[in-house]
């Protein structure tokens, strides 16, 4: 199914100079690759927030992690 909505001239001449820019042939196949942009991103989001989570719980269960690069520098040095 298809649908058809009204935007300015204004703003058809630059998605469909955007859409040229970007290697594209026509405005549909732009708002599908922002479409698909978007939802990497959320998902990109959604993992960040899951890892800030997972750091944020090991630093209340264990506190403040050293760095052990010294101590590696330190293993390789013997």
């Amino acid at each position: 199914m298809s649908r058809t909505i009204t935007i300015s001239d204004e703003l058809y001449v630059r998605l469909e100079a955007e859409a040229r820019v970007r290697g594209l042939n026509s405005i549909e196949r732009l708002l599908e690759e922002w479409e698909h942009t978007e939802t990497d991103l959320n998902q990109r989001e959604d993992v960040v927030r899951k890892i800030d989570g997972l750091r944020e719980h090991l630093f209340t269960k264990y506190g403040e992690m050293s760095d052990s690069a010294e101590l590696i520098r330190e293993d390789r040095a013997r």
